[in-house]
């Protein structure tokens, strides 16, 4: 399960929060509006009818006259109640928002605390290492320099590496290094924190960074000019090739030869 970062689990937490105030206001307000129509019942129950038989037309009508404007206001009055109740705004929606407008009011829920990070190693890799101890820079970039050079010759020409913006990319070379490390690393080694640290680089940065590598790789321009596929006569040496070290009947089997399982010499 993929973990939460803590502005994730305080959201959680509000909106957990929310939900128990809401159900108990609503369960208030029930209980509210179910009291107010008893007391209403039982005032409207109590008045009596009058005793005397002989109440004339117009004394009845006049007082079934009075009953009805009574009721009407009565009921204009509970109208009024609900519509008044309704037009409260609910304290537990008032506190919601507040406090998730102030959860993400701003970037850092903690003082930024800068980290101490250095560039040192990435530079010596670049430059000292890569021209008189290759096997230094192959051991971190499971590539020879020279590959290296052709790569970021290919790759600088992606526009994935140009922005407009007035704050300028890292150098392609540089960028490349970091990818390429994480390309042939893997477990806690290739976790960001760790080439972030090791190359002295933002979080953010190694990510983005091989992020933009992955996209200029899978470009078109970069799949035609690195990815070939091999002409009949390359095929045919292959293939002649395998027929000699496994068996005629594997003859066919020219795309399998690196990496097989199967001992071939």
């Amino acid at each position: 399960m993929p973990r939460q970062t803590e502005r994730q689990e305080a959201a959680d937490e509000i909106h957990n929060m929310f939900f128990t105030d809401i159900i108990a206001e609503i369960a208030s307000q029930l209980q509210e509006d179910e009291d107010s129509y008893d007391n209403y019942a039982d005032s409207s129950s109590s008045s009596e009818p009058g005793s005397d038989m002989d109440i004339s037309r117009d004394s009845a009508s006049s007082s079934h006259s009075h009953s009805s404007s009574s009721s009407s206001t009565s009921s204009s009055d509970l109208s009024m109640m609900d519509s008044d109740s309704d037009s409260e705004e609910s304290p537990a929606l008032a506190q919601y928002i507040m406090d998730i407008g102030n959860l993400y009011a701003t970037r850092n829920l903690h003082q930024h605390v800068p980290i101490p990070k250095s560039s040192a190693l990435l530079d010596l890799l670049l430059s000292a290492y890569k021209v008189s101890c290759p096997e230094f820079f192959r051991s971190y970039f499971r590539i020879y320099p020279a590959c290296f050079d052709n790569l970021v010759a290919i790759l600088a020409q992606d526009g994935v590496f140009y922005n407009n913006s007035s704050n300028p990319q890292m150098p392609v070379d540089r960028q490349l290094a970091i990818a390429l490390y994480q390309f042939g690393h893997y477990g806690n080694a290739a976790s960001t924190w760790k080439v972030a640290l090791q190359f002295g680089v933002g979080f953010g940065t190694a990510i983005l960074v091989t992020s933009r590598v992955m996209k200029a790789c899978c470009s078109e321009q970069f799949r035609t000019s690195a990815l070939q596929w091999p002409n009949a006569e390359t095929k045919e040496t292959a293939k002649e090739w395998v027929e000699e070290n496994s068996c005629p009947a594997w003859r066919d089997g020219w795309l399998m030869v690196d990496g097989t399982l199967v001992p071939l010499t």
